[in-house]
């Protein structure tokens, strides 16, 4: 019991670090800052910084796999679950905006994978494609039953990617609106963006309005042309006699 309270309380001081490092990244730029600028950040000494993390790239290596453990969690969570493929998707999209917003500092870190050396970057990326994957999938199995309509699952799914992780970029919790109204709003956004609609309540009220009417108008001369030729077939017969 003793060794899981120590054990939780340096995975906590480790994401605080974490969170300091990520504000002198942004401060300094990732080049520039170094373990002495993160140290004081975190009301360290250099030292102590060292007995958490062995340097700058053990800290944003730290940030990735974190932040994947909570997308791979989501995402197979998703799998595992019923609902339909839009309603999975749209969990996991919630997840991952949630990942983003709620630790900003850290989600910043997150995308600078290219940063890290070769060594320390091929597992990261084998397991940030392996969640790619596994959402190209769901948007793949949308198509195949028709919740969604025609589309490349690996373009979409970049695009989607694209939208939630640049979220960390432009959202400031000081903002008019919270993580969860962001999360449920682009989530539902880029959903329904992929999902069939009624060929008819698809078109604008002003489209469907105009061909109403022209219908009314086709069927209004379609009468009074029988009615014209009705009367002159009675004329003809009463001339007959």
């Amino acid at each position: 019991m003793a060794s899981e309270r120590v054990r939780l309380r340096n995975e906590a001081r480790r994401a605080e670090i974490l969170r300091a490092a990520a504000r002198v990244f942004r401060r300094l730029g990732l080049a520039k800052a170094g373990m002495r600028e993160i140290a004081e950040e975190a009301g360290l000494s250099p030292g102590n910084l060292y007995h958490y993390f062995s340097g700058k790239d053990q800290i944003l290596l730290f940030c990735q796999e974190r932040t994947l453990e909570r997308l791979l969690d989501a995402v197979g969570r998703a799998t595992r679950g019923d609902g339909s493929a839009a309603d999975r998707l749209r969990q996991v999209l919630r997840a991952h905006l949630h990942a983003m917003l709620d630790d900003l500092d850290g989600a910043t870190a997150h995308l600078e994978v290219e940063a890290l050396p070769q060594a320390l970057r091929a597992p990261v990326i084998a397991r940030r494609d392996a969640y790619e994957r596994a959402l190209r999938s769901m948007v793949a199995q949308g198509v195949a039953r028709g919740e969604f309509g025609p589309c490349d699952p690996a373009l979409v799914t970049r695009a989607m990617l694209g939208a939630v992780n640049w979220s960390a970029r432009w959202y400031r919790p000081e903002g008019g609106r919270s993580s969860t109204s962001i999360a449920d709003a682009m989530a539902d956004y880029l959903v329904n963006g992929l999902r069939v609609a009624d060929p008819v309540s698809a078109r604008p009220a002003s489209s469907v309005t105009v061909d109403a009417t022209r219908k009314v108008a086709r069927d209004a001369a379609h009468r009074a042309g029988s009615k014209t030729q009705a009367g002159r077939r009675a004329a003809a017969s009463g001339g007959d006699r």
